[in-house]
């Protein structure tokens, strides 16, 4: 009996990816260095004797390069949203706005200022801090 010259390795999958660094609102998303490590570990343990279809690599490259430029694009996304969001609150300095109060009832005010620290811009009504999405009515601030 002759003994196999290659021993093939596996790993699982989840360790694979165990050195990512991962989203920090999802620990369980796969990100591109993950995608790149699976395609190394393929090609690193792949079968002497029955190499991987070039054609097959070919498309895990192109999709490499595809989840590259999505992430690319949602970062761009995520830029321009945070702009428009604090274009809409410095538009609004000096408007009344109508907004929920603490007891549910609506309340009114001329926004004095503007804040970006945080997620959402904030807005100062009297001294009151108002995040921008509880916004329910902008008006122009009334004439005197």
């Amino acid at each position: 009996m002759t003994t196999p010259i290659h021993t093939p390795v596996t790993t699982p999958i989840s360790q694979i990816g165990a050195n990512t660094t991962a989203s920090p609102t999802r620990s369980d998303q796969l990100d591109k260095d993950t995608f790149l490590k699976l395609l190394v570990a393929q090609l690193k343990y792949q079968d002497p004797s029955n190499p991987a279809d070039s054609t097959a690599f070919l498309a895990q490259t192109a999709q490499f390069t595809q989840v590259e430029r999505l992430n690319e694009l949602k970062t761009v996304s995520s830029d321009q949203l945070v702009a428009q969001m604090m274009l809409s609150a410095s538009g609004m300095v000096g408007k009344t706005i109508t907004f929920a109060g603490p007891d549910g009832k609506d309340v009114s005010g001329v926004v004095t200022s503007a804040h970006f620290n945080g997620s959402a811009p904030t807005l100062r009504v009297g001294d009151k801090d108002v995040p921008l999405p509880a916004v329910k009515e902008v008006k122009a601030a009334a004439a005197g």
